[in-house]
């Protein structure tokens, strides 16, 4: 099972972060705080092609994971990196498929799979 979906995309980049945010909205999730990386990292003097994380939320299947395992707070909100490596960009995001292997006690049943499959659309729509 893979970590991570990521696609290319055409767009720039600051088009496909705005693609991510409009996605989000359209599938009843909501972008919680988009974190500028490369804006970070240049405050400190390191030089990085443009980046940002952006954390997605939906607060029914956040209380369903936590309520099966506080721990899974770990890996939350969602998160969808868009970025650009050598002038590509990209978009990435976590698969939640891979929670079962991380909290194996946790009863999630079917979620993982559509939460992956929800993820996938927004990265899908969005390039």
């Amino acid at each position: 099972m893979d970590f991570d979906y990521t696609v290319t995309t055409e767009k720039s980049f600051k088009e496909a972060v705005a693609a991510v945010e409009q996605e989000t909205k359209k599938v009843g999730f909501r972008a919680l705080y988009i974190h500028d990386v490369a804006a970070t990292l240049k405050e400190k003097g390191f030089e990085v092609e443009p980046f940002k994380i952006i954390e997605i939320c939906n607060a029914k299947s956040a209380y369903t994971v936590l309520k099966a395992d506080i721990k899974i707070g770990l890996c939350l909100p969602c998160k969808i990196n868009v970025y650009q490596k050598e002038g590509q960009t990209f978009i990435s995001g976590m698969r939640p498929t891979v929670l079962p292997q991380f909290f194996p006690n946790a009863n999630l049943g079917n979620l993982p799979t559509k939460l992956d499959k929800i993820i996938r659309g927004i990265i899908n729509k969005s390039k």
